[in-house]
């Protein structure tokens, strides 16, 4: 992946995590991944469209996957898919927590763990601290 694609995807998100919000200037020692949203390994090409900006914790969680159990129903639903899925549609703040609003926000928020106890102490330091963590 050359490096105007990497800018293009990092300018493209603001620096945030596409998943969890979370901004890069709050990961002060690990730079945000360029995530394929469908795996190379799944057939997921490196273009724009199937790139998204990740944080560590998110990239770390979701690996390969493309699909997860929506915790409230057991069905299998695709996970949230940054280049055709709004955020807002899926996802809701409630205080410093991620909450699920559709099954693909659940099933998305459960797999990638948004609401793990180290990532809801950043956003509430974050909140503290009076930066934005888009909640």
């Amino acid at each position: 992946m050359d490096n105007a694609l990497r800018s293009l995807v990092r300018r493209r998100a603001g620096d945030v995590c596409e998943y969890c919000r979370l901004p890069q200037a709050a990961s002060q020692f690990v730079s945000f991944h360029i995530e394929h949203i469908i795996a190379r390994q799944h057939a997921g090409p490196t273009e724009p469209d199937n790139l998204a900006l990740a944080c560590h914790f998110c990239n770390f969680h979701k690996g390969p996957n493309i699909a997860s159990l929506d915790p409230e129903t057991g069905e299998l639903v695709p996970l949230f898919h940054p280049r055709r899925d709004r955020w807002a549609d899926h996802f809701a703040w409630e205080g410093t927590l991620i909450v699920g609003r559709t099954p693909i926000g659940r099933a998305t928020v459960q797999l990638l763990a948004m609401n793990d106890w180290q990532r809801v102490e950043v956003r509430e330091n974050l909140k503290t601290e009076g930066e934005s963590f888009a909640g």
